[in-house]
């Protein structure tokens, strides 16, 4: 059977760890040529390398716009273009239990990864996509996003900013041929998870089970690969069903 990714080149942004690492592994199974971006440079390095050949490390901290560009011109540097970006790095912050206890640091750091970088990173892989063909841009934003609540209201707000951004850009860059959708996780352990939530799942989720990186991977990998060529604009949950009602955990 033919791999979904051949031929192709992506990056992924925090691939060191978690629904980053599992997608970039996957991708690189399907085919792909793959930069492993994250700010975590040793354990990056280290995992870029059990790769194999069809995979770089890059050092990036999202939130800083020349280190995106570097980032971009890495990749077509190395692998020579750019068909993939999944733009899933992230944090979460500070956890506070109240509003009132924000910190405004915290808040901007957040806002600053989390959507300022995505925005960033956007706009240059489609300002190169757009010149050589189309292209696939993934954003992971989070089921968080969905409804209001507390804890975590600068990462709700700044994921739901994601699905915005995304739908919104999906519109103007489709007639150059370059899709946009973004994935929205549910509780994934070893992902960016707060708390321990697995007896609230039984009772509040229709498929009882946790989901996984691998899971979240599954999704990215259909959005980069040509079984997706007719799907711009989507938000993609990956939750268990959790989006249908009752209350939504990260």
């Amino acid at each position: 059977m033919e791999k979904l990714l051949t031929d192709k080149v992506a990056v992924v942004t925090g691939a060191a760890s978690g629904i980053g690492r599992a997608s970039a592994e996957l991708f690189v199974e399907q085919g792909a040529r793959v930069v492993i971006a994250d700010i975590n440079s040793e354990q990056g390095q280290a995992f870029a390398e059990s790769l194999g050949n069809n995979a770089l490390f890059k050092h990036t901290d999202i939130a800083n716009t020349d280190q995106i560009h570097e980032l971009v011109d890495f990749a077509i540097e190395h692998f020579g273009g750019l068909d993939v970006m999944y733009n899933n790095a992230g944090i979460s912050g500070k956890v506070h239990k109240s509003f009132l206890d924000e910190d405004f640091d915290d808040f901007e750091r957040v806002i600053s990864v989390n959507l300022f970088g995505t925005m960033v990173a956007c706009q240059v892989a489609a300002r190169y996509m757009a010149k050589y063909g189309g292209g696939s841009i993934i954003n992971t934003s989070s089921l968080a996003a969905l409804k209001p609540g507390l804890p975590l209201v600068t990462y709700r707000a700044a994921k739901a900013g994601v699905m915005q951004l995304t739908q919104s850009i999906a519109r103007e860059l489709g007639v150059y041929g370059i899709r946009v959708n973004c994935i929205a996780p549910g509780h994934i352990p070893a992902g960016m998870t707060f708390y321990d939530i697995s007896a609230r799942i039984k009772q509040n989720q229709p498929l009882q089970r946790e989901g996984s990186t691998r899971d979240v991977a599954n999704a990215a990998l259909y959005l980069a690969s040509d079984l997706s060529a007719q799907v711009t604009g989507m938000i993609l949950p990956v939750d268990g069903g959790t989006n249908l009602g009752g209350p939504i955990y990260v």
